[in-house]
């Protein structure tokens, strides 16, 4: 694997490739063929040898009074038993590549999610980071005004308890990017150690598309769509049942050799099953409720289908608002207390609690919208899941290059320009 930065495109390739389960359900496949070639073959030809009257007492001892008997028989099966077993066959194979697909898709699915929560979390490792050298600044800014003794000691020990938590935190983000990891590897039978960095962005935010448009899509789903396979392969197995009404013929032909006269002659033989008792009713009527029951267990599914979708719509519907708010509104308004109440702060003007509780709602806010990006790229992935398309941006919604012009910078460039020099601050101190 390359020591590059991972994309999706590469992951979903591992995945496909690699994955246990997507390599199981293609074994699936191959044994359905096999099992088509077996079902259209006829049953082979027996041979019997017979000897008669040998070993006897008198003129029946030895051999020179046995009768030799050679037959060749065969099965004929009527009712068209081979054309339906068959075709039931052929069904089968073609029920396991839906399942194969349903399968793929969902490997797909799952490392998509896989993928998003390893971006999230190494986006919460540099939020963490990033947290951790505010904290170090404000604990300097503190310290520094201690020791002049501008402010109590006491607010020394609240900024060291605080930066102290962010630590903790930023060690509990390098666990949880591990963790992130070490799931995207076993997709495909990998372990973490071979992904050195991810690379993905989170940041790109489309409207979900209209809920109608997605139900329609549903029957797109191999999970919905091989249930008309499915309805085929039970009318099939009741065509297989009602063949399997039919008695089959034996039919048998040879010689026959008398040892006392050396003559032979033609032997030739024919036996049926009389379909008194049995005529396989028990088997045709499983068949047909079978039948009956494809049509219940369909609906079922599409109704299963349905609510799992409106459920992932509703959710990435929620995920969408709630991280273009994050974005527009709180997250900006969040940088902007912070960096007055620390400039106010180091003025004098303002208490350290007001410093921490900007910072606190600052830090909360940036790890809220890694979360509804994650939430909302997750949703994404299962809507996709289910619907088995990419999902179609609302035409409403606008251009992506022109959403990235119109919305908030990046949270490090805010903190680059708006966060003002600590040696100037310093100055200005030193000028009070």
């Amino acid at each position: 694997m390359d020591a590059g930065p991972l994309t999706l495109r590469e992951a979903l390739a591992l995945a496909l490739l690699g994955n246990p389960d997507l390599a199981a359900a293609s074994w699936q496949v191959r044994v359905r063929e096999a099992e088509v070639l077996q079902a259209g073959l006829l049953p082979n030809p027996e041979l019997e040898i017979e000897v008669e009257e040998f070993g006897g007492s008198e003129d029946r001892g030895g051999f020179d009074s046995a009768e030799t008997t050679v037959l060749l028989s065969q099965v004929i099966q009527l009712g068209g038993k081979v054309g339906a077993r068959t075709r039931v066959a052929e069904l089968e194979r073609d029920l396991a590549g839906w399942d194969f697909e349903a399968a793929r898709l969902q490997v797909l699915a799952d490392t998509a999610g896989a993928f998003i929560r390893a971006v999230a979390a190494q986006r919460r490792l540099a939020l963490a980071e990033k947290s951790l050298g505010l904290a170090e600044q404000v604990f300097e800014v503190i310290r520094e005004r201690v020791a002049a003794g501008k402010v109590s000691p006491l607010e020394e020990s609240r900024a060291g308890v605080a930066l102290a938590t962010t630590r903790i935190a930023r060690a509990r983000a390098e666990r949880s990017l591990l963790a992130a990891r070490t799931d995207l590897a076993a997709r495909w039978g990998g372990t973490a150690d071979e992904i050195a960095e991810i690379d993905g962005d989170l940041e790109r935010l489309s409207a979900p598309p209209a809920l109608a448009s997605l139900l329609q899509a549903v029957s797109q789903s191999p999970s919905i769509a091989r249930w008309e396979t499915e309805a085929a392969h039970r009318l099939a197995t009741l065509e297989r049942e009602k063949a399997a009404a039919w008695p089959d013929v034996a039919a048998s032909g040879g010689v026959l050799r008398f040892e006392e006269t050396d003559d032979w002659a033609f032997v030739v033989g024919l036996s049926i099953d009389l379909p008194i008792f049995d005529r396989n009713q028990g088997g045709i009527g499983a068949a047909r409720h079978q039948v009956a029951r494809a049509r219940e267990e369909r609906r079922a599914a599409v109704v299963a289908q349905r609510a799992a979708l409106e459920m992932a719509y509703h959710s990435l519907v929620a995920a969408f608002g709630e991280a273009s708010s994050l974005r527009d509104d709180v997250m900006p308004a969040a940088q902007r207390v912070f960096e007055a109440s620390r400039e106010a702060y180091e003025r004098g003007k303002v208490g350290y609690l007001e410093v921490l509780d900007a910072q606190r709602t600052l830090f909360e806010a940036r790890g809220q919208y890694v979360d509804a990006l994650s939430s909302y790229h997750e949703s994404v992935a299962e809507v996709e899941g289910l619907v088995a398309a990419p999902l179609v941006p609302d035409a409403e919604a606008p251009d992506q290059d022109e959403e990235d012009e119109n919305r908030a910078p990046d949270q490090e460039e805010k903190d680059a320009e708006k966060a003002p020099d600590q040696d100037e601050k310093d100055e200005d101190d030193e000028n009070d």
